[in-house]
């Protein structure tokens, strides 16, 4: 049957969040003093994995597991291990901070991951200090890329946020840096979900313009293979060396081939970042809901999807209020 929209859009990119909880406080994230779920209002592995058993079956084949900061859910490669079990499964993929991969990397890679995301905004130790609102923690971040590296989650992407006014300076050394190390940087437009009010567009450093200074040193170009599906983007340097994604959500939205669900982690399934479109599964899931039951629920919230959240930000230049957060929500 699969999981289409109103829009004929077809999904088969399930994002899933196993917990709110962050080791760090990056002020585009989350509010610095957050209130974490409750212990109990947080999906098992069993329910999750039922509940990708069910999308799969649908047609999701793609999962990317998220924060929060998944790594401090405790005994996360069993999940990963059940998930990559599960029938129809293709690709397990992890977006992390980098904080904790040195110490799971190969329990993660054991278990069937496929490959990492890893959050790193500068590369310059105060600055990093001062985005994530902790003390240290850099060098553990590029531990945990040297051990992706080594254990094979490649290509390791990195994901990096450039804010006007914040971390400018950091984009040619960011570059650099993969370019040396073989990750593949993605650059990132600045998202207005972190609900404190600081969010302005004129903040925002366009994808185009980080194009322009990047070719000034290192000329890129678009690259044809690119699937048009990702959220990125990709372009590749001329020389041969690497390539490079922007995800530029703000200025050239992609909705219209969007192929991305969210499932929280408190057992709410969403249907975009930008939307309050969503269901709970969690309080029919453990009431005793049959499985056709639970799918109802989920079509019906795809078919209610709307054309794009980030289209109403380029259109009409405003921010719709969110109920919750970039670390409620899930990467």
């Amino acid at each position: 049957m699969g999981l289409i929209d109103r829009f004929g859009r077809d999904h088969d990119d399930l994002r899933i969040s196993v917990t709110d909880r962050c080791n760090l406080r990056c002020s585009y994230c989350m509010p610095i003093d957050p209130v974490w779920y409750p212990h109990e209002a947080i999906l098992t592995y069993e329910e999750i994995a039922r509940l990708v058993r069910l999308t799969a079956g649908q047609g999701v084949r793609k999962l990317r597991i998220t924060g929060g900061e998944p790594l401090v859910r405790r005994d996360l490669p069993v999940l990963i291990g059940m998930l990559t079990a599960i029938d129809g499964i293709d690709d397990v993929s992890l977006t992390t901070n980098g904080v904790l991969l040195d110490r799971f990397a190969v329990d993660l890679v054991t278990a069937g991951l496929s490959r990492v995301n890893v959050s790193l905004d500068t590369l310059d130790p105060a600055r990093f200090r001062n985005m994530t609102r902790r003390g240290g923690g850099l060098s553990d971040v590029l531990a945990g890329l040297a051990a992706a590296v080594r254990t094979g989650l490649t290509p390791v992407k990195v994901n990096a946020l450039i804010v006007r006014g914040v971390n400018e300076d950091d984009l040619e050394p960011l570059v650099e840096r993969s370019r040396d190390e073989g990750w593949e940087l993605r650059l990132i437009e600045y998202m207005p979900l972190e609900n404190d009010g600081s969010w302005r567009p004129e903040r925002v450093v366009h994808g185009e313009e980080l194009r322009r200074r990047i070719s000034k040193r290192w000329p890129i170009e678009r690259d044809t293979d690119a699937d048009v599906h990702a959220p990125a983007a990709r372009w590749r340097f001329v020389d041969g060396r690497g390539k490079i994604g922007f995800i530029d959500s703000i200025s050239a939205p992609f909705c219209s081939s969007c192929s991305r669900l969210r499932l929280m982690s408190d057992g709410v399934f969403r249907s975009c970042l930008y939307d309050d479109v969503e269901c709970d599964l969690k309080t029919p899931l453990r009431a005793g809901a049959s499985d056709a039951e639970l799918l109802e629920r989920i079509h019906e919230t795809v078919a209610r999807k709307g054309r794009g959240g980030a289209l109403e930000i380029l259109e009409r230049r405003q921010v719709r209020p969110q109920t919750r957060t970039m670390h409620q929500i899930g990467g």
